[in-house]
């Protein structure tokens, strides 16, 4: 019945511990993923047990005296004639003549034996618990198992691939000063993070840095866990037109127009705030994908309010568990991965926003690649100004602020250089930024008055 099932009965799993046994460079290079609950009965389980604490303990294959010894310390007798008349048989195959074939095939043994444990499993957890998220990263790790064959990066032999032009193809902020701290902005693999209190401006950086990258040719996935797909459309309306949100229904043949001119494309797709983990992103992903569509950067909108599928109980935990899994997500796609993480209250009053300002996990900060902050008081919102501050850089310097309009009614954001035209410009304007709001007070005072 069990050859019938799995199509590795009895004999198949006998020559693979057969091989074990005989050949310790087919130990070694399965050894990560041996495991005895792959096999069917006790007494192969138990050898195969022997086997890998055998090799664990000497680094070489285990002999037919050492089992002798080691059977005889078996307490059950009907375990124990079993081990015994399975290990007979496991030496008549010894040099049986399709042992490679066996070995070639033990692979999939493994996984086919890891995705039934995983569809029984499933089976008490939908009866149980109804937790379909479990479910699904049973099947995930059952059908990649063993999967990861690149031993990794061969310093000597693999040279050119550091130096050639696509060891890290990189997706552009549009932010030239950015750009240039970044080494071209973020590359496959990698997690930025967005640092802003409430109300101060994230979704409109996510939505420029989504907006520039579609000018240089990308394709661009924006999940949204806030806004709906259309309020989101409108604001890379507005970024792309620079007319103000509650404008635009004035000016669609403008929208039309500079579609058009996009070589990049969007897919935007939302979901409630905390019915989405990063695996409801990553089967979106895939789903995607399958059905062609190319996908060069995703943009999470924000991180903070995913669902955490680890089931910690403290909130600090459950966000690292987040961030770890998001940055997880960016490496099994090979694309960079841009999000946001809340700051906390008092970073509201300051002029630069430090990591200490993270709200709740600083693990956040540990995981991501690039990590800035957007700082914005009142008086800031009214002048359109605000500042960047480099937290992290994986990819060099970090720690410096710089000046930036922001328009959060069009979407327009130029971050600048500190000593340029325009960073000298912009940094008047914060400056003066208390002038300009005593002198707009004074005028809606005025105004008030004539009336």
């Amino acid at each position: 019945m069990t050859d019938k099932l799995t199509e590795f009965g009895h004999t198949f799993q006998v020559k693979s511990i057969a091989s074990l046994m005989k050949e310790q460079t087919f130990l070694e290079q399965i050894h990560d993923i041996l495991d005895e609950k792959h096999y069917d009965s006790d007494s192969l389980k138990w050898i195969v047990k022997e086997c890998k604490k055998y090799y664990d303990e000497y680094r070489k294959c285990i002999t037919l005296d050492v089992f002798k010894v080691k059977t005889n310390d078996v307490e059950n007798d009907v375990l124990k004639v079993a081990i015994v008349e399975n290990l007979k048989e496991v030496f008549r195959h010894l040099d049986a003549p399709d042992l490679d074939f066996v070995q070639d095939k033990t692979l999939d043994f493994f996984k086919n034996q890891t995705l039934k444990s995983a569809i029984i499993q499933s089976v008490d957890i939908m009866e149980s618990k109804g937790d379909f998220e479990q479910i699904k990263r049973l099947v995930d790790d059952a059908l990649n198992a063993g999967t990861e064959r690149n031993i990794g990066h061969e310093y000597i032999e693999h040279i050119e691939d550091r130096y050639s032009e696509t060891a890290r193809e990189t997706v552009p902020t549009g932010w030239e000063v950015i750009d240039d701290l970044t080494q071209g902005g973020l590359g496959g693999g990698e997690l930025g993070v967005i640092v802003a209190p409430a109300g101060v401006g994230k979704t409109w950086v996510l939505a420029a840095i989504g907006a520039n990258s579609m000018k240089a040719g990308k394709h661009i996935v924006h999940y949204s866990l806030e806004l709906n797909e259309a309020y989101v459309g409108l604001r890379y309306d507005s970024i792309f037109t620079g007319v103000a949100n509650q404008n635009l229904k004035y000016h669609k043949d403008e929208v039309i127009s500079e579609m058009k001119k996009l070589k990049g494309d969007l897919v935007i797709k939302y979901y409630p705030t905390k019915s989405a983990s990063v695996n409801t992103l990553s089967a979106h992903l895939k789903r995607i994908t399958t059905l062609g569509t190319e996908v060069d950067m995703v943009v999470v909108d924000y991180a903070d309010i995913l669902k955490d599928t680890g089931g910690s109980k403290e909130v600090r935990h459950a966000l690292g568990n987040i961030y770890e899994d998001l940055r997880g997500l960016a490496g099994e796609f090979q694309i960079p991965i841009w999000t946001a993480s809340q700051a906390n209250r008092s970073a509201l009053d300051e002029d630069v926003i430090e990591a200490t300002k993270v709200s709740e996990s600083y693990q956040k900060i540990m995981t991501a690649d690039f990590v800035m902050s957007l700082s914005r008081k009142v008086e800031d919102k009214i002048g359109n100004t605000g500042r960047f501050h480099v937290i992290k850089n994986r990819f060099g310097p970090d720690g410096m602020t710089f000046p930036a309009m922001v328009n959060t009614n069009t979407g327009k954001m130029e971050i600048h250089k500190g000593k340029s035209f325009g960073g000298d410009e912009q940094q008047h304007k914060i400056n003066n930024r208390d002038n300009l709001v005593k002198q707009m007070l004074a005028s809606k005072y005025e105004d008030l008055m004539n009336d």
